[in-house]
């Protein structure tokens, strides 16, 4: 069995904030890994995403959230659960906003619900890379006395990024490792391949189509010289169809071979993905669909 020194540190730091404020970028910065997907459109993150970043000297699993919303419909509620039910047993919380704009009312609203809890509170203020001049007195006033410490970063450049790290090492309690120490994420690869396929949607459409769609992983083979997934998307109405497909099947031949690239990326393997369009209307109000997307 690896022994492992006295110092070494091992924790969970759960990141929250409202949407498209970072926080994905965030963490595939520090891991050096692609492991959240991202875009320029909310609520890109539905799930609770676990990455650890392992070095010698600590292992600390990130839990990159959803991004923080009033719950509309039956999918938000369950995002709003993984949110609160992240926060159980972390030894960080990192709060994320963009300096910009801060503070909104999701702000406002994201740091009412930590002012009671009982792990410490870090707040991170991205895309400096955006603003001339940044007045952090004026900044810091506005957070409530929970927020511990502040730090100032670029999650998109790297700047800030190596004070930040110290940051949350700081509060990281000294523990054995809780994962393998050459273990990225907690989660299946299979996850992973849905979710590149939701960034691809994400990535090649606008508007309502993103928010509309749904990714369900019916195989995932790993074969001697490559990997197989077979990937229905759901759609809710009968009208996107078409959207989705394109002429003659051109975006959804553009979804494949981006989620294609991706995957070859991430796994460093051939990968093959075939792609199925299904309609499920509502699906995001429905708990058995919900259910079989992965939402307890």
């Amino acid at each position: 069995m690896k022994r492992y020194p006295s110092d070494f540190r091992s924790g969970f730091v759960a990141i929250i904030g409202r949407p498209n404020t970072g926080k994905s970028t965030l963490m595939n910065r520090i891991l050096g890994e692609k492991l959240s997907i991202t875009s320029a459109k909310p609520q890109t993150t539905r799930y609770a995403v676990k990455g650890i970043w392992n070095t010698d000297h600590h292992q600390i699993i990130f839990i990159d959230t959803p991004g923080y919303l009033k719950p509309r419909y039956e999918m938000q509620e369950r995002m709003a659960k993984i949110i609160s039910d992240s926060f159980r047993d972390v030894d960080l919380v990192i709060f994320m906003t963009q300096i910009q704009s801060f503070p909104t009312d999701y702000d406002l609203q994201v740091l009412e619900l930590l002012k009671n809890l009982k792990s410490p509170v870090l707040a991170v203020f991205n895309k400096i890379d955006l603003v001339n001049e940044i007045d952090k007195e004026r900044l810091q006033e506005q957070l409530p006395k929970s927020v511990e410490k502040s730090v100032f970063v670029s999650a998109l450049s790297g700047e800030g990024i190596s004070e930040l790290e110290q940051s949350i090492c700081h509060y990281i309690p000294y523990h054995e490792p809780y994962y393998d120490d050459d273990q990225l994420s907690d989660l299946p690869l299979r996850f992973f391949a849905k979710e590149l396929i939701r960034e691809a949607i994400f990535h090649l459409f606008e508007d309502e189509i993103p928010y509309a769609t749904a990714v369900l992983i019916e195989r995932f083979q790993e074969l001697p010289d490559k990997v197989v997934v077979d990937a229905v998307i759901w759609i809710e109405r009968s009208s996107q169809k078409p959207i989705l497909i394109g002429k003659g099947g051109a975006n959804l031949k553009k979804i494949r071979e981006y989620a294609e690239a991706q995957l070859v990326e991430f796994l460093q393997f051939p990968a093959d993905v075939h792609l199925f369009v299904k309609i499920n209307e509502n699906w995001r109000k429905k708990a058995h669909a919900l259910k079989e997307l992965g939402f307890e």
